[in-house]
């Protein structure tokens, strides 16, 4: 998401760069650029021009034009300016004192509703919040199969009334059934349609009206992006939701609904949706989020995806392990499997500070390539997992053959596994900074 963007903010700070100081002549320059990438990234004509104005205002300040790194301050106008506009501050689901916290989640067909209703349920499963989902959709063909579907698949209890053709009726009597229950938190899916009409608008008013839900969210479809402003600005003047979440964000390398719905509407971002998966939903950062446009990455976003799939017990047994230089292709696979739970891993790059995001958006880097890595080593017999140094030319065609890989790509493995242990054994002894800098440089990845 965002390369677009990215790519064009990398361009202007070249620009920048080199500059003895910001002047009026050059930052006109650079924030016609601002301008120009923010249009193209389908952000909103007003915002757009409000962001640049202020940018342009503080820019030509007294205290920046005496600024020694014209560039750095430049960017630090850009993230301060970005982060205001997508929200400030991030927020969070205000959860009711009184059980249950009702939400409702509202929006077109096919913006990802449904979906986004059992990842919310998952995603609280992780905060110990133990959820109930409610299938209010009666019209669209098998909307109400699907959510059962996915409540199984997260075991979590999805309510609905066989037959009945009333959605205030199942909404209400869900959270009866689940205040009986004791669950924490109730989400209430919602029927769409594929335009904004007067049934679709008053049957989600009487549901507010009868459940008086605690907050509702509003989910839209990131790639549609000014359509998705214009649509979530109707729905608001209507129902005055809560909170927006975009969905299919992961698709969407411009970005421009990011950018404009906050101002648009006026109210926050609470989560946005970066794949098909049930647990590929995070809480929105307007903070983190500029960062990752400027190129600046997201360390601490990375950081949390290793804690929840890491545990401090499977982390410290390959600190021991690498300490006594014991890492073996049986405890690389397993980190590997723990790695792809945390995302893509273009995605996952994308997160580390000082990459290139323009030269990331070409990179080929397939996800699927890591499973020929893991059928290489499953492939391998114990020993020659623990040592592979046994791996003679022989040992490799059958590993190669029973893997349906190439035995060049076994070497290119063995060399890179080899290599790295090296460099985790030097680690072990101190040498920390250069070493650190090589092994990340030989960590075996797919070609």
């Amino acid at each position: 998401m965002f390369e677009d963007l990215s790519s064009k903010f990398e361009g202007l700070y070249k620009k920048i760069r080199g500059q003895a100081r910001l002047s009026e002549s050059n930052v006109n320059e650079a924030v016609r650029e601002v301008r120009r990438a923010l249009l193209d990234a389908d952000v909103n004509y007003k915002v757009a021009k409000k962001f640049v104005d202020d940018v342009q205002s503080k820019a030509l300040g007294a205290e920046v034009l005496k600024s020694v790194n014209p560039e750095q301050q430049f960017i630090k106008i850009l993230y301060d300016e970005l982060v205001a506009m997508m929200g400030g501050p991030a927020e969070d689901i205000q959860f009711a004192q009184e059980l249950p916290t009702i939400l409702m989640v509202c929006g077109l067909q096919g913006s990802g509703k449904t979906t986004f209703t059992a990842k919310l349920a998952n995603l609280l499963k992780t905060r110990n919040k133990r959820a109930f989902l409610i299938a209010a959709d009666i019209y669209r063909p098998a909307a109400i199969e699907q959510l059962q579907l996915l409540g199984s698949q997260i075991d979590v209890p999805v309510f609905t009334i066989p037959g009945e053709r009333n959605a205030v009726k199942i909404a209400s009597e869900g959270v009866r059934e689940a205040r009986s229950k004791g669950f924490d938190v109730v989400i209430i899916d919602t029927a769409g349609r594929l335009s904004i009409d007067e049934v679709m608008m008053k049957e989600v008013s009487d549901i507010k009206a009868t459940v008086k839900p605690h907050e509702i969210l509003f989910v839209c479809d990131a790639m549609t992006g000014q359509d998705a402003v214009n649509t979530a600005k109707t729905f608001h003047d209507h129902l005055k939701f809560d909170g927006v979440v975009l969905t299919k964000l992961d698709g969407d390398a411009r970005g421009g609904a990011a950018l404009s719905i906050r101002s648009v509407v006026e109210e926050p971002i609470k989560f946005i949706s970066t794949g098909e998966k049930l647990d590929a939903l995070e809480a929105f950062y307007p903070d983190r989020m500029a960062s990752r446009i400027l190129g600046m990455g997201d360390i601490v976003t990375l950081v949390e995806k290793a804690q929840a799939q890491i545990s401090n017990e499977d982390a410290q047994a390959v600190e021991e392990k690498l300490r006594k230089n014991e890492f073996t292709l049986d405890d690389f696979r397993d980190q590997l499997k723990q790695i792809k739970k945390m995302g893509s891993i273009k995605d996952l790059i994308g997160y580390i500070p000082g990459i290139n995001q323009a030269a990331l958006k070409d990179a080929n880097i397939n996800d699927k390539s890591f499973d020929r890595i893991e059928a290489i080593i499953t492939s391998m017999t114990l020993d020659e997992r623990r040592y592979p140094q046994v791996l003679n030319a022989s040992r490799r065609e059958r590993i190669a053959k029973g893997s349906g890989t190439s035995v060049v790509e076994i070497n290119r493995l063995i060399k890179q596994f080899t290599e790295m242990q090296k460099m985790m054994k030097k680690l072990s002894k101190g040498k920390v900074s250069k070493q650190m800098r090589d092994m990340m440089a030989n960590i075996p990845m797919p070609q």
